[in-house]
């Protein structure tokens, strides 16, 4: 019921964009409104179909939404933001960089190769022009930075995508909290590639940290917290981590040194302790 609902609602929101887009041009005629007023509401048209397209996994109807977005920006004199966002530096590089962003996410699950260049390309330059008008520590930079990891993943640069993340951490601890969702999925893709490379005892680490998170964010029963567990309980089994396992709890049983040392007599001799 809630997949239903959930189409039901995109379809109705396509029907209201088409609906506005209809009146735009009705209103142009009929008002005399100027070029650029109706090129700003088909730019926000254009953005909403494609954000829509991307929800409904219709990737093709996303990119032409999107470079139809980049069209009306070349149509009001501005060529240059249009085809290269990360030269952006006015009011409206935060447009900008949400249409890049768009057209970065609907080149990359286009499924076909030969869009993954293009992709990576807009999302530099969304990057960028986030970075530039809102800061490194922003959400949404932060948001385009995880989507651009998971495109890296995809492509198998592992090194490049778990290089970003760690050093996003510290800023999203900052942002949303230690104890958060975001640097919980963060702490949970660092140690898949770790798992991945073959270094269990960091994964293992890495993903216990994840699940102490998730445990307090969602509880111990909740299926991603569960799935956490497996993923730990899997890794304790390996040699490398059950051995240092073991290691530790035999020092934490092994008796205090001062029991196994005999003590000294200050006038000499050795005091043994009595059974």
């Amino acid at each position: 019921m809630g997949k239903s609902l959930t189409i039901r609602t995109l379809e109705e929101a396509k029907a209201s964009l088409g609906k506005a887009e209809r009146i735009v041009g009705d209103l142009q005629q009929l008002e005399g409104r100027s070029s650029e007023e109706t090129a700003k509401t088909e730019f926000e048209i254009a953005t909403g179909l494609s954000r829509l397209y991307q929800r409904q996994g219709r990737p093709q109807e996303a990119l032409s939404q999107c470079e139809r977005a980049l069209k009306l920006l070349e149509g009001q004199g501005r060529p240059s933001e249009a085809r290269s966002v990360a030269q952006s530096r006015n009011p409206g590089g935060v447009e900008e960089a949400r249409i890049a962003h768009s057209l970065a996410l609907a080149h990359s699950t286009s499924g076909q190769p030969k869009h993954t260049d293009s992709a990576l390309r807009y999302f530099e330059e969304s990057l960028e022009a986030y970075r530039s008008t809102l800061g490194p520590e922003n959400a949404l930079t932060l948001s385009v930075q995880d989507d651009l990891c998971r495109l890296l993943l995809l492509i198998g640069q592992q090194e490049s995508a778990v290089k970003i993340q760690r050093e996003s951490l510290p800023l999203k601890r900052s942002v949303f909290g230690d104890l958060s969702a975001e640097v919980a999925e963060t702490l949970q893709l660092i140690g898949g590639v770790e798992m991945t490379q073959g270094d269990m005892r960091r994964a293992h680490r890495t993903m216990s940290k994840c699940l102490e998170i998730q445990v307090l964010l969602l509880g111990p029963h909740h299926k991603k917290t569960r799935a956490t567990q497996r993923t730990v309980d899997m890794l304790s089994e390996a040699p490398e981590v059950a051995g240092r396992q073991r290691k530790a709890s035999s020092l934490k049983t092994r008796p205090p040194f001062c029991a196994v040392v005999p003590s000294h007599n200050p006038l000499g001799g050795t005091n043994v302790t009595d059974s």
